[in-house]
């Protein structure tokens, strides 16, 4: 199975690297932002000319927002704007431009309905100071020595690797794997190096294929198994915060930019800014290598994976617990399970918004009309069951895997559905006898009896 995957490694740059670096990521802003220049200044010509009457066929020609019209404007122009042009390479121009004609058809699709989610705003100019400094390559010299401790990047030359990259080396060298990008970017006071690598990955299956999990994510908890397994959240951000509210106020202390008086920052407040980069990137990090480690087993592990499809950015609405949840990384374990199931043959079930694993009982199906989310102990009023509140939802979405690939969707589910819980309506899904709630195999004895399951949201949760 061929697929695209990132290989990313630190590097260790010389002082002289370094300024090339920082050179080829200045002419991508450049770049970027004279493009975008011409661009809002045409459109406001033509704004300008329609006031004035004058017809569509006779105003100000537009200029084009696909990546080959704005790289041809930019050629014509590179010799009055940028006359150092000859010192860097062309994919440094080329990266600013690539991401201003991204960024004008986010904003078009968005403004034309094409694009969902949240409305996309016009592209903005790129700061020296605040935006991400980044290059990336797709043509020329890319590759990693033999020794898999340096790679080769045009212009740039041979950079050394603060890692070894034998893994990427080892799929190079087997013809499994072909290098289409290489993109080197700044994060957390380092730089860092990624090779975007059309893959060949042999297809492995699981070690319990036949087995179905649920996965329940919380914020005491990181996600709760419909077995019972309990993965703790390891709060990275509460843990580093007494030194990053220290580092805050050592660099509220030095002298920083001010932009009104043209005050240029201190060295002080530079050392200042970059070990307050460096602790973010930590927390950053370790949040990423457990969720890596908890996704992978499970991939690796059960062969259906039920997920729910939480309304995140309506959570971190929530003021006393916005932290927490943005620390958690719900959409980011999401994401990883979505395309580690894939690349082991396994399959991803997302359980409706709407429905009410946290309300439902796994043992009968009854339904509660309200559940606080103080009540942490789920107790069934109809058959008695008492059992941990974020258990009984793992397995109730456990039993969601038999159906669609959207698990819970009905005729109320969706965006304007009827957001009340009730014990009993309409629309409700029977099961059937020996499909509860998924343990360790996968399946349970029957118990007779029907489950309701209601497509509402479940307020509690």
């Amino acid at each position: 199975m061929k697929t695209v995957q990132a290989y990313r490694f630190a590097l260790d740059l010389s002082p002289s690297q370094q300024r090339a670096v920082l050179a080829h990521a200045g002419a991508a802003r450049v770049a970027h932002n004279w493009a975008l220049t011409r661009v809002r200044a045409v459109m406001d010509q033509r704004a300008a000319e329609r006031t004035y009457g004058v017809p569509e066929e006779q105003l100000t020609p537009m200029l084009g927002w696909s990546l080959p019209a704005l790289r041809k404007a930019w050629n014509a122009a590179k010799a009055d704007v940028a006359p150092w042009w000859a010192e860097c390479s062309k994919e440094a121009f080329n990266t600013g431009l690539d991401a201003l004609a991204r960024a004008l058809k986010n904003w078009t699709d968005s403004r034309c309905g094409k694009r969902g989610g949240r409305p996309v705003g016009f592209p903005r100019f790129k700061s020296r100071r605040r935006s991400t400094q980044a290059v990336r390559f797709t043509t020329g010299a890319i590759r990693v020595e033999p020794d898999r401790k340096h790679v080769v990047l045009p212009r740039l030359g041979r950079l050394k690797l603060h890692e070894s990259a034998r893994k990427l080396a080892r799929r190079l060298d087997a013809g499994t794997a072909r290098i289409m990008s290489a993109t080197v970017r700044r994060d957390g006071g380092r730089w860092h190096v990624a090779f975007c690598v059309e893959v060949d990955r042999a297809q492995q299956g699981q070690r319990l294929p036949d087995a179905t999990v649920g996965v329940d994510v919380g914020i005491k908890y990181l996600a709760v198994l419909s077995t019972g397994e309990l993965v703790p959240n390891a709060r990275h951000l509460d843990a580093a915060q007494q030194r990053l509210r220290s580092l805050g106020r050592r660099l509220c202390r030095r002298q920083g930019p001010d932009r009104r008086t043209a005050q240029r920052p201190s060295n002080r407040w530079r050392r200042a800014q970059t070990q307050l980069g460096r602790a973010h990137a930590r927390v950053t990090n370790l949040r990423r290598d457990g969720l890596h480690k908890l996704t992978t087993r499970l991939a690796r592990t059960y062969g259906t994976i039920v997920v729910e499809d939480l309304n995140v950015a309506g959570m971190l609405r929530n003021r006393r617990l916005a932290r927490r949840i943005a620390d958690a990384g719900f959409a980011e374990l999401r994401r990883q399970l979505a395309y580690k199931s894939a690349w082991r043959g396994g399959r991803l079930v997302t359980a409706d918004r709407w429905y009410p694993s946290s309300k439902t009982c796994s043992g009968c199906g009854a339904v509660k009309a309200k559940l606080a989310l103080a009540e942490r102990i789920y107790t069934c009023t109809t058959c008695g069951l008492v059992l941990d509140r974020d258990v009984n939802a793992a397995r109730n979405l456990a039993a969601l895997a038999g159906e669609a690939t959207t698990a819970g969707s009905g005729p109320v589910a969706g965006r304007g559905a009827d957001r009340k819980t009730r014990p009993g309506g309409p629309v409700a899904v029977k099961r059937q006898p020996g499909t509860a709630p998924a343990g360790q195999t996968g399946t349970v004895p029957p118990q007779g009896g029907t489950t309701h399951q209601m497509l509402d949201l479940d307020r509690a949760r």
